[in-house]
């Protein structure tokens, strides 16, 4: 449970960030809360001979809502998540998830920006981002570039951001419609064994679209739009629904570990689906 020996830097300013990177490539890492890199180079899974801690950097701390998008600094905590009522008023899906991460104690720490830039699939951020059609802002030597998170995520782990690149911010378009974020975990403070983000938008009497994404049944993030297709036309009904998890079920690729064997995680994640689904319609 002890990290091998590191360099620890706390630039003033992302210029002093960007230097860093320069100079150490893929020797440096930059960190937010922590919470996903700390434990890492703990296990030895990680090593970081050079450190750069984002916690004074200026700017990625904010949380802007406009009137067709919310735009979240990277620095910003589960907590102030939480915390920040005119954002749960504009987008509580947001709120419903943060709830939902590990304590209060990771909460306080753990950053909307290194949950979804860590590209662990266990993650929460990322599976809802994607859900959410939101775009990761990153910046780095050559400049500042938008990437959408259901491109961002390549396998466990790796991801569309460069080596020398630093995410500074998500930017979600302004939600409408139902939503619902389901999540079952053998205990508190858990990754999910499955989880579901739903967003579902209701045209008269039946579904005009709907957007899912699932967290922990990949190595990465599972933005299913052929789920949401499924539901598109419908009364949402019981039909609707299964055709909806089968199509969801097509698209996972779990692997058995000590949160069940896959048949055990594919049950789940149907289940799971199902309650999001109905909760998101039911909101809608």
């Amino acid at each position: 449970m002890i990290p091998a020996a590191f360099e620890y830097y706390r630039p003033k300013d992302m210029a002093g960030v960007l230097s860093i990177l320069e100079e150490h490539g893929d020797d440096a890492r930059v960190m937010a809360g922590g919470h996903s890199l700390i434990p890492m180079m703990k296990l030895r899974m990680a090593d970081v001979p050079h450190l750069i801690d984002l916690q004074d950097v200026g700017g990625m701390s904010d949380v802007s809502i406009g009137s067709d998008s919310i735009r979240i600094g990277a620095l910003v905590t589960q907590h102030d998540i939480i915390d920040n009522d005119a954002l749960a008023a504009a987008a509580p899906i947001l709120r419903e998830a943060a709830l939902q991460i590990a304590d209060p104690q990771v909460r306080y720490m753990g950053t909307v920006g290194g949950n979804v830039a860590n590209g662990d699939p266990g993650n929460d951020m990322p599976g809802l981002m994607q859900c959410l059609g939101a775009t990761f802002t990153v910046v780095g030597a050559d400049g500042e570039r938008d990437i959408p998170a259901r491109d961002f995520y390549e396998a466990a782990y790796m991801t569309a951001r460069e080596d020398d690149e630093v995410l500074t911010a998500v930017t979600i378009p302004m939600p409408h419609g139902g939503y619902a974020y389901e999540k079952q975990k053998r205990k508190i403070g858990d990754y999910a064994t499955a989880a579901a983000a739903a967003q579902i938008v209701k045209g008269g009497t039946t579904c005009a679209s709907a957007s899912i994404a699932m967290t922990n049944l990949s190595d990465t993030p599972v933005f299913s739009e052929a789920a949401g297709a499924a539901l598109v036309g419908t009364s949402v009904d019981d039909a609707a629904i299964k055709a909806a998890i089968a199509a969801m079920l097509g698209d996972i690729d779990p692997t058995e570990d000590n949160r069940g064997p896959v048949a055990f995680k594919k049950h789940v994640a149907g289940v799971i689906l199902r309650r999001a689904i109905e909760r998101a319609w039911s909101r809608a």
